[in-house]
């Protein structure tokens, strides 16, 4: 998927989330909260999360600021935006940068979108066998 940004393919990997339930019941198909850097800051986004029921913390792009602020009271509220929640995310940005010390997702040499993740996947198991 080269060339596709990182929010279009954020839907369908949102719709992918199987959380098992601990008793009886179906799996949780949809995460408590989403916390995502400016590049998810679209409306269309966040209309999604919102018409989904999934709090999220994305901060505002500047330009997006500077375009509600110019239509004045017309431009709406800014999105609730909590700073507290949006320092958690560095936990998984550090994730990110472990996975990067494996050559083969940190390229993407996989040619199939599968193969990636199957990349991925293993570099996460063997990342958390090395940590208990």
């Amino acid at each position: 998927m080269t060339g596709v940004h990182d929010s279009i393919c954020a839907r369908p990997l949102l719709e992918r989330i199987r959380v098992p339930r601990t008793g009886l019941g179906r799996p949780r198909c949809r995460p408590d909260q989403v916390i995502a850097d400016k590049a998810y800051s679209s409306r269309g986004f966040r209309s999604y999360l919102r018409k989904r029921g999934i709090a999220h913390t994305i901060p505002e792009k500047a330009d997006q600021q500077r375009h509600r602020y110019s239509r004045g009271r017309h431009g709406g509220r800014p999105p609730g935006f909590d700073r507290q929640i949006y320092r958690r995310r560095n936990m998984i940005e550090r994730c990110f940068n472990r996975l990067k010390g494996f050559r083969g997702t940190a390229t993407r040499y996989e040619k199939t979108a599968t193969s990636y993740e199957a990349a991925v996947t293993l570099a996460s198991f063997l990342l958390r066998a090395r940590s208990v």
